[in-house]
């Protein structure tokens, strides 16, 4: 999520390298951001090849903004 924090959608490919994970271990996550409701799937075509971007739904935003103040106050930040 953090990645995806970052960027209005990116594609798989990207994120899969940027976090460094498997196809497989990134489908897995990503299906169950989708289902929670925090992660957009769309799935399309560059040309004749099959491609699937990844947004954070404004909740996936929201959980994540949550998530890193939470982190910030139990490392002493603000």
């Amino acid at each position: 999520m953090a990645y995806l924090a970052g960027v209005e959608r990116a594609e798989f490919a990207l994120v899969r390298d940027a976090v460094e994970v498997s196809d497989s271990q990134l489908s897995k996550q990503a299906a169950t951001l989708e289902t929670a409701g925090y992660l957009q799937i769309t799935k399309g075509h560059v040309g004749k090849r099959p491609r699937t971007w990844f947004a954070l739904t404004p909740a996936g935003r929201e959980a994540f903004e949550t998530h890193l103040t939470t982190l910030r106050r139990i490392a002493g930040g603000r």
